[in-house]
C-alpha cells in the first residue's frame, strides 16, 4: 500500500512537470495553439526577397504583428502576396503604406506600416493597396558596375 501511494505521487509529479515543460516551450517558442487575438490583412509586393514567414510587422518601430505566410499571387502570377497577422487592438487605416525593410545593414527583413490619414480602418481579410518592395542591393550594384545608373 505504501509503494502504491509513493508511485502515485511520483506519477502525479511527473505529469505536472511535463505539462509545465510543454507550457514553457510553447511560450518561449512564441507558438500559438489557438488562433490568438489577431486579424489578417494581405498586401501584394513586386519583390519580398529575404522576407520570411514569422517576420515582424511594425508601426512606428513597435511590433504590432507578424508575417503569417507568403505566396505567389494567383491573379497576376508575378507578384508576391503576403498575409499579415495584426494584433486585434491595433487599428490600421485603409490608406496605410506597407514596405519591406531591413533592420540594420545586413539584418532581417520586416514589414513597416506607415499609417495614412483615412478614417476607414482595415478589417479581417482586407487588402493593403499601397506597397513598397524591398530594395535589391545586388541589382543596384549590377547597374552601377555596368553603367546603367
Amino acid at each position: 500500500m505504501n509503494t502504491a501511494k509513493l508511485e502515485m505521487m511520483v506519477g502525479t509529479f511527473m505529469i505536472i512537470g511535463i505539462l509545465c515543460l510543454g507550457y514553457v516551450s510553447i511560450k518561449l517558442g512564441k507558438m500559438e495553439l489557438v488562433g490568438g487575438d489577431y486579424y489578417t490583412v494581405s498586401a501584394g509586393f513586386d519583390s519580398v526577397s529575404g522576407l520570411k514567414p514569422g517576420a515582424r510587422v511594425e508601426v512606428a518601430g513597435v511590433e504590432v504583428g507578424k508575417v503569417d505566410r507568403i505566396t505567389l499571387d494567383a491573379k497576376s502570377g508575378d507578384r508576391a502576396l503576403t498575409y499579415l497577422k495584426i494584433k486585434t487592438g491595433v487599428k490600421i487605416t485603409d490608406d496605410v503604406i506597407a514596405s519591406v525593410r531591413t533592420s540594420g545593414i545586413i539584418g532581417d527583413k520586416f514589414i513597416k506600416l506607415k499609417p495614412g490619414g483615412s478614417d476607414r480602418m482595415l478589417k479581417n481579410n482586407d487588402t493593403i493597396r499601397e506597397t513598397e518592395s524591398a530594395i535589391d542591393i545586388e541589382e543596384l550594384v549590377s547597374k552601377f558596375i555596368h553603367g546603367k545608373v
